[in-house]
């Protein structure tokens, strides 16, 4: 039986940071933007947690060429560390790292800061690793307080502010799994799109029963208005949803029988010849790749 090769040295090493050469060049606005920030705060609250990327410059030589880190390279060189922990590969391949890395949705880091808190590290002192203020943390940490589980689910691979839950909460569960599930077919999970589909809800799906202080420079026709256009998107929604897979598969059958058809001389010949904007048609359809085409 054939053995995987490792990519990496199992144990991480601490190598000292004057031989670990860059890959690339750091802008130097880096120090200033809001990332560097918190990784530099949380390295000098508790450490490093990821490992550097690196691999040996040769066989016999002690110097390594940095792969992954250079943001927290150069956070551990502002705070003075002399050695950093490092994961050092056996192979330098170009392979981008961070391409491969699938970042914390919302819901994940409101369960890790839940998790933090419930082991007894204090809000204060994740704000400080995180560089964020102390209500930052606790608006995090009540993230998913009042929102149904379904509409939760369907939040759970999502990046979003935390000012959304708060608008959430004020509408009913089955209202509120409806607006999730029209700001993710939309691709547009923002504060202002759950404000504004809070407006547009009746006042029988939202907790308290009554409707919310309308929006500056909308009208209550205007409101009305956008109550029936959410009622109908939802429901046009619903129905693409039944039917997609359905509609996918005709259409992949459709395109193997044009490509079949446009494959006989004869007919290609005569379509070319007798109907060229027929011809032009099923061309493009045989050559689609996508569905988004």
């Amino acid at each position: 039986m054939s053995k995987v090769a490792l990519g990496f040295i199992p144990e991480p090493l601490n190598i000292p940071i004057d031989r670990i050469l860059l890959s690339r060049k750091i802008p130097p606005e880096t120090t200033s933007l809001r990332k560097f920030i918190q990784i530099r705060a949380s390295i000098e609250e508790i450490g490093l947690i990821e490992p550097l990327s690196v691999v040996p410059t040769d066989k016999n030589s002690n110097h390594y060429i940095l792969l992954d880190g250079h943001v927290r390279l150069l956070a551990l060189q502002q705070l003075n560390c002399t050695e950093a922990l490092c994961l050092v590969a056996t192979d330098d391949e170009s392979y981008t790292y961070n391409s491969r890395i699938n970042r914390l949705s919302t819901v994940q880091e409101h369960f890790m800061i839940r998790r933090a808190i419930e082991r007894g590290v204090t809000a204060q002192r994740l704000a400080k690793a995180l560089s964020v203020d102390v209500s930052q943390i606790t608006k995090k940490l009540t993230l998913l307080n009042g929102i149904c589980p379904e509409a939760a689910e369907l939040l759970a691979d999502r990046q979003f502010s935390s000012a959304i839950s708060p608008v959430l909460r004020r509408m009913k569960p089955t209202r509120q799994v409806e607006c999730v599930e029209l700001m993710v077919a939309a691709n547009n999970v923002t504060i202002a799109y759950a404000e504004a589909m809070l407006v547009a809800t009746p006042a029988t799906m939202l907790v308290e029963g009554k409707k919310p202080q309308r929006l500056g420079g909308i009208s209550q026709e205007q409101i009305a208005k956008m109550e029936r256009e959410m009622s109908n998107l939802q429901v046009q929604y619903k129905t693409v949803e039944q039917t997609y897979g359905q509609d996918v598969l005709h259409l992949v059958l459709a395109k193997g029988y044009l490509a079949k058809l446009l494959e006989n001389k004869a007919v290609s010949r005569y379509l070319q010849q007798r109907q060229p904007e027929v011809f032009a048609e099923f061309k493009t359809i045989v050559q689609t790749v996508s569905i988004d085409q």
